[in-house]
């Protein structure tokens, strides 16, 4: 079982919209809804760009808004994480029943382990962040990689995505793929499942995407 984090298994994307807002004030602006959509997902160094040039300031230094988003992301979510609807129990589940388990996420390693206190630091044999990968979703690589570290065959893997971003990495790599679409609307694709939420998730649903009974 592969996982992404921000939207699919904790409600932060609010969080996150509370400090790419901000960052945009520093800057004299306001971050559009078009702008917020298309950062979904993206590694930090596309979104910085996507906020620079949606505020019309192109020539900033990604890595100071990156710096800055990071110290105040850090903040919120050792106060506000929460988990999505169903996730907690489908990630129970999961781990009761044996099944290999990866946390894939686009979110950098310092991030992700303050995350960790409320995921729990034994609900994942692995962890693939995306500061730890050479190229982020929608490439592939996060997903190959979560998969290696596993030692599990990409196509024996199901990836829970809530955004086009994410479901395309899953998808380019070769793993079957749960959508629980969060704060973007996710076009319907060949080969991807949809729920409104993971309540509706479980175990033997899982096993169906990979075209075999339930253990």
């Amino acid at each position: 079982m592969l996982f992404d984090m921000d939207g699919t298994l904790v409600d932060s994307e609010k969080l996150w919209d509370v400090a790419l807002q901000e960052l945009a004030a520093e800057y004299g602006g306001t971050l559009s809804d078009g702008a917020r959509r298309a950062i979904v997902g993206t590694s930090m160094a596309e979104s910085m760009r996507i906020v620079h040039d949606d505020l019309g300031q192109p020539e900033r230094d990604p890595q100071v808004s990156i710096d800055w988003i990071n110290a105040r992301i850090l903040e919120l979510f050792r106060t506000g994480l929460r988990w999505r609807p169903g996730a907690l129990t489908l990630l129970r589940a999961v781990r009761a029943a044996g099944i290999p388990t990866a946390l894939v996420t686009s979110s950098g390693r310092p991030l992700v382990e303050v995350a960790l206190d409320t995921l729990g630091r034994d609900s994942f044999d692995a962890v693939v962040c995306g500061d730890e990968v050479d190229l982020a979703k929608p490439h592939p690589e996060p997903y190959l990689t979560a998969a290696r570290l596993l030692d599990v065959p990409i196509g024996r893997c199901v990836a829970i995505e809530d955004s086009p971003t994410g479901v395309a990495s899953a998808l380019a790599a070769g793993a079957a793929v749960l959508a629980v679409p969060a704060e973007v609307p996710i076009a319907p694709i060949d080969g991807v499942h949809q729920v409104e939420s993971l309540t509706a998730a479980d175990l033997e649903l899982l096993a169906a995407l990979l075209g075999e009974p339930p253990a």
